[in-house]
């Protein structure tokens, strides 16, 4: 009974912390101006495989993040505050926004080609790197767990993310629709919610992350 609990508890918590990162609707609108030179048919085929890649790229993070830390040697409380302070940032921008998420050149560059799956759109506009830090964050969050429960926790992270790329994947099929409905206003409306809520979640990662320092044993005993 708790591994399901925790099975069900992982799919929320990575559904409300991917969502507002990768921001579906911001990448609805940058399909609207780098797929004006296909057909409806080709943009739909590019959204299936943007929706793949960004499975993928945030699957692989997720199941390889223990040996990322293990390489660069990279503590668990460091990549929970590293990541708190990247997802920190991206929420600022949302917020606060003061460029572009893709450049002019990024836009002409996709508008001369007809492969745009892999890029722009599943990186860096649906796995940039606040969603790759996101998972490896969550990923060693998992990691000190046992058995089945940890079995249970990626499984939960890895649904989530299918779930994620789902939804992600409807809303750029309604790209033209969510653009008439919202208008200029109400998606940067969305987004700077969305900011806020990113904001909130980094913190308390990087809380965390502060937290687990403090009760590492190990750390200050080298230290001193």
């Amino acid at each position: 009974m708790k591994d399901i609990a925790s099975f069900f508890s992982w799919v929320f918590v990575t559904l409300i912390t991917l969502l507002p990162i990768i921001n579906p609707v911001s990448t609805a609108v940058l399909l609207l101006g780098i797929s004006s030179h296909l057909t409806e048919d080709e943009r739909n085929r590019q959204i299936t495989l943007a929706c793949i890649y960004m499975t993928g790229i945030l699957v692989i993070f997720l199941l390889g993040g223990h040996f990322i830390m293990v390489i660069f040697g990279i503590s668990i409380p460091g990549i929970r505050i590293a990541g708190g302070m990247v997802i920190g940032f991206l929420g600022f921008r949302m917020l606060f926004p003061s460029e572009e998420h893709i450049t002019q050149e990024g836009k002409q560059e996709a508008l001369d080609k007809s492969n745009i799956s892999f890029s722009p759109l599943a990186m860096p506009s649906l796995s940039g790197p606040g969603a790759i830090a996101t998972v490896i964050t969550i990923s060693s969050s998992i990691d000190s767990r046992h058995g089945y429960e940890k079995f249970f926790s990626f499984t939960g992270v890895i649904l989530a993310i299918l779930i994620t790329a789902f939804i992600s994947w409807l809303v750029l099929r309604s790209a033209g629709l969510i653009r008439r409905i919202l208008g200029v206003n109400g998606i940067a409306s969305l987004s700077k919610i969305m900011g806020f809520l990113l904001i909130c979640i980094g913190i308390q990662f990087a809380i965390n992350g502060v937290k687990d320092l403090v009760l590492d044993t190990d750390f200050w005993q080298k230290a001193i």
